[in-house]
């Protein structure tokens, strides 16, 4: 039904007859001429109807926005003064010469060149689907998984699919889980992800897999998450973490080169204790230049009377952040920035304008509190300038991270020092084995099935929280966009993490009997990664919420606008279900 798409058409098509198919995008009746806007995925043309003595012209005028039309007509080029540059097809227009009207429509509930409330958008998502940038979106994400599989084609891995219906594996989450109408009270899990099925590929001989796999979990959501999701998967036999953070780099460096035309550099390493001690969190956005100070010791020579004492029993720890150029926050700002702490905790943030290094001189409601030898030192120990500030709070250590780490990001944020224009990746290595919760149970860092670098303090079960996993978390930005690891291929080592983890004799044969049956069949070395395609094309087309980039997606509460699931199943369709088991 069309011979090109609008955004297609150029100079080179001038004088020469095409059939076009989209939607009425803007109308404008000069009189003796009317202008049409036609849209399709590609882009916008402008078409022309002359004569309103004609049918054709008759017909032109009834048109609205939304309709769905078929124009057949002669690229025409634009007179100079007419030639719009903002849009590819701005140099040329269609003169008419048939219209087909295939389709009408209602006023929608939408305006495709503004933004709208996101619940609309939402519910409506096939027109919001028609909006230019959600269109882009859709092509840019086509176009990132094209690039992926040629790479990893050229790279001699294998595209192969894992089962959507399978068994429940604790993993972290929990499960979307599917009633099996043949096994009675048996359920099948929906995957959170194909990590088993992938170690037993290597088991199986297939030493370079790669799948572009959907995967669930059910979990609390936000802008990055959805219960739905979809993960580039590798993994490969005879490889190290090495090699796998080497294949990735290479991939990410092709995407960007591709579809930004930016060339990454060599992306840095850091390792997870350096993270947490420097940005307070294993995912830090390397653009924002803050970083951040402890200066715990020095209040054992402050004079403190409001700041409280460091608690050894909360393990607490006192950070600061050095601001360059900060003094120039007023006290509404400053004010802004006292609040926003205490929705994470009751103790004061505290804060010192910088107004004179050789002077000594300082500026702050709390400086009756410090002495001048502290004072001294908090200016050494954070490297302070003139009109710098210096925020500080005291807290339990976790808690520290936390809370400094979102200021971090905030003040950064608005006071314009991240490079919104930079790319920063960086590896995030040498992750704990082992966290415990607040049980005081042990937990995996990453999963269960990721190697330790030292299998000998893992065996005789010391130093539990200070075993290294053999794990790597690729961020950029701030967003992890990968996780991976080198994989347990020892069927004794994988029991032993099973154990220290709570999974006794019983559970393990239960959960994972087929999965340690087959690690002693020869398991070769292996090692992967999975990372988030929702969020690398984010990032890729400068989007902050992943929503944007998936063509359906659900809202946070986990539900779909558009269809409206979840829904209540039909009592006859849960009667036949029962009859059928029983």
């Amino acid at each position: 039904m069309r011979t090109k798409y609008c955004g297609e058409l150029n100079l080179s098509h001038v004088n020469k007859r095409v059939t076009l198919c989209g939607w009425v995008n803007k109308c404008r009746n000069l009189g003796k001429i009317f202008f049409l806007d036609v849209r399709d995925r590609e882009g916008v043309v402008q078409v022309f109807f002359q004569n309103r003595s004609t049918n054709l012209f008759q017909k032109a005028i009834k048109l609205r926005n939304e309709y769905c039309i078929q124009i057949i007509g002669i690229v025409k080029e634009r007179n100079k003064q007419n030639k719009n540059y903002n849009i590819l097809t701005g140099e040329i227009e269609v003169l008419a010469l048939k219209l087909t009207i295939l389709s009408t429509s209602k006023p929608i509930p939408l305006d495709l060149n503004k933004k709208n409330l996101e619940e609309l958008r939402l519910k409506f998502r096939y027109l919001d689907l028609r909006c230019p940038n959600m269109t882009y979106n859709v092509i840019m994400r086509s176009t990132i998984t094209a690039i992926i599989r040629l790479f990893m084609k050229k790279n001699k891995f294998l595209d192969v699919e894992t089962p959507l219906l399978t068994r429940s594996t604790p993993e972290g989450a929990r499960d979307y889980v599917v009633p099996s109408r043949i096994h009675k009270n048996k359920f099948y899990a929906l995957p959170q992800s194909p990590q088993l099925f992938k170690q037993l590929l290597m088991i199986s001989g297939i030493d370079r897999y790669y799948q572009i796999a959907k995967c669930f979990r059910d979990e609390d959501l936000r802008s990055d998450r959805q219960p739905e999701f979809t993960q580039i998967d590798i993994e490969a036999s005879f490889a190290t973490g090495n090699k796998i953070r080497n294949i990735t780099e290479r991939m990410i460096k092709n995407l960007w080169k591709k579809v930004l035309k930016i060339n990454l550099q060599k992306f840095p390493t850091i390792t997870f204790n350096d993270a947490i001690q420097k940005y307070g969190t294993d995912k830090p956005d390397l653009r924002n230049p803050i970083k951040f100070t402890k200066i715990t010791d020095l209040f054992q020579d402050a004079k403190i009377q409001t700041c409280p004492k460091i608690d050894s029993t909360r393990k607490n720890k006192v950070i600061a952040l050095c601001i360059s150029g900060g003094s120039v926050l007023n006290n509404k700002q400053l004010k802004h920035y006292e609040e926003f702490v205490k929705n994470y905790t009751n103790q004061n943030l505290f804060f010192i304008k910088v107004d004179n290094i050789k002077k000594e001189k300082v500026t702050s409601p709390f400086i009756h509190l410090f002495n001048k030898n502290f004072i001294v030192k908090l200016l050494e120990r954070t490297l302070s300038k003139d009109g710098d500030i210096i925020f500080f709070v005291s807290e339990a250590e976790h808690v520290v991270n936390e809370i400094m780490s979102i200021l971090r990001t905030k003040i950064g944020t608005e006071l314009h020092m991240i490079d919104k224009n930079s790319w920063k990746p960086v590896w995030i290595v040498d992750f704990p084995l082992f966290l415990k919760n607040e049980f005081n149970n042990y937990v995996s860092t990453h999963h269960p099935f990721t190697a330790p670098k030292n299998k000998n303090d893992l065996i005789s079960r010391k130093n539990l929280e200070n075993i290294r996993g053999n794990s790597y978390d690729l961020v950029i930005n701030g967003y992890e966009i990968g996780s991976g690891s080198v994989r347990i291929h020892n069927e004794h080592i994988q029991k032993s993490v099973f154990e220290i983890l709570g999974i006794n004799k019983q559970k393990q044969k239960e959960r994972f009997g087929f999965f340690l049956d087959a690690l002693c069949y020869g398991t070769p070395p292996h090692a992967g990664i999975a990372l988030g395609l929702d969020r690398i094309t984010m990032l890729l087309t400068n989007n902050n919420n992943i929503r944007d980039v998936i063509a359906f997606p659900k809202t946070t509460t986990a539900s779909c606008l558009t269809t409206e699931a979840p829904n209540i199943i039909n009592n006859n369709i849960l009667d036949n279900f029962t009859s059928l088991q029983n």
